[in-house]
């Protein structure tokens, strides 16, 4: 005979960040919340590891810093290609690089202290009107949320739409014990894919491959790029090649009855945007507000705008992975006139909408782009 686990008013299924983030706004919203999550902590994954501005504030808002475990400021973001770079600076704040399972730590003490019930070790193998299925007992609840990643079971389980995967890529990261020796994250590009360094300490950084190609790993990726090869030459690895697939979902909705996803489950951009932790921070906060007013419609709305910038971001560096010739073009258009690559940042990280971003700077680049 099956038992009743407990009751709820909002159990999340997933709790790496996306998770822990959800469960520590609904918290804040004076909801009572369980998270069940399968593994057991600290929880790693391949991912860049940056967290760009909009999510450091969303960060804020969940009464969250990630100075207190030592994460490694960057001032903005440098492309390269070749004997070609530009770089420009965030308009508002900082953004920062962390290991992923400091981060995930960090974030699981916080919905702890925050008043979280946390499962770890914990099953899901089912879902029902205002309940789960939880290692053969069942949770009542009001609210259900998804956070449990691209495959997502309750996404599946609610009746949501299967997401559409465009443009599917593979993801290498590793970590190094040599210094930041940038105030940038550095973005290389190549024929083949991209590089992305960023610092996460004073002593190490994550470089991170994104690509089509599943046999471009680290050493035809060094090959491609010999100045990024000497910068790191001698530097020793600290984490073993772990691997990701990236790719572009889209979902028609987000939320059906009285289950919403957030996270991975809900949707994703190409990981070369850097936007994916930040996005479901501020889903995090926008979820949290419509579960306290019991109306998940606020929160649809809330999630289309905030993926709205990432994923036009994510088409455009795709079309210029796709097109060799074209990424040459646009980066040196972009090394001609720097400060548009700036006004592209600022809109990037919500700082500036793209309505702000000017009929001459629009111009000024399909210039650049035709002379190029």
């Amino acid at each position: 005979m099956h038992s009743i686990l407990g009751e709820t008013e909002v159990f999340i299924v997933g709790g790496g960040p996306a998770g822990l983030a959800a469960a520590i706004a609904a918290r804040q919203a004076g909801l009572e919340v369980t998270v069940a999550e399968a593994s057991r902590p600290p929880i790693d994954k391949a991912c860049g590891e940056g967290i760009m501005p909009d999510g450091i504030a969303a960060l804020a808002k969940l009464g969250v810093s990630l100075e207190e475990i030592g994460a490694a400021p960057f001032t903005g973001i440098r492309f390269l290609n070749g004997n070609t770079q530009v770089a420009a600076r965030f308009p508002g704040g900082i953004g920062l690089g962390v290991r992923r399972t400091a981060l995930h730590d960090l974030l699981a003490r916080k919905a702890a202290d925050a008043g979280a019930k946390l499962l770890w070790g914990a099953r899901v193998h089912g879902l029902e009107d205002y309940g789960v299925w939880v290692n053969s007992a069942r949770v009542r609840s009001r609210w259900i949320i998804g956070a449990d990643g691209h495959n997502s079971r309750i996404r599946r389980w609610a009746g949501l739409k299967a997401s559409d995967q465009h443009s599917p890529r593979f993801g290498f990261r590793r970590h190094l014990a040599v210094g930041p020796w940038s105030e940038f994250v550095e973005v290389h590009w190549g024929s083949r894919g991209q590089v992305t360094v960023t610092p996460v300490s004073g002593s190490r950084v994550c470089v991170a491959i994104v690509t089509r190609d599943p046999r471009f790993r680290f050493a035809a990726a060094l090959q491609d790029f010999p100045d990024l090869a000497e910068r790191l030459r001698g530097a020793t690895a600290t984490t073993p090649e772990q691997g990701a697939i990236s790719a572009t979902r889209r979902l028609p909705c987000v939320a059906r009855g009285h289950v919403a996803l957030i996270g991975e489950a809900s949707g994703s951009v190409d990981a070369l945007t850097g936007e994916g932790l930040s996005t479901a921070f501020q889903h995090a906060v926008a979820l949290a507000q419509a579960l306290k007013l019991g109306d998940l419609s606020p929160y649809e709305t809330a999630h289309r705008r905030i993926l709205r910038l990432p994923r036009l971001m994510g088409r455009t560096m795709l079309a210029m992975d796709r097109h060799p010739s074209w990424q040459h073009r646009a980066l040196r258009a972009l090394t001609n006139r720097p400060a548009v690559f700036s006004r592209l940042l600022a809109v990037h990280t919500g700082t500036v909408s793209v309505r702000d971003l000017g009929v001459s700077t629009v111009m000024q680049m399909g210039w650049e782009l035709l002379t190029a």
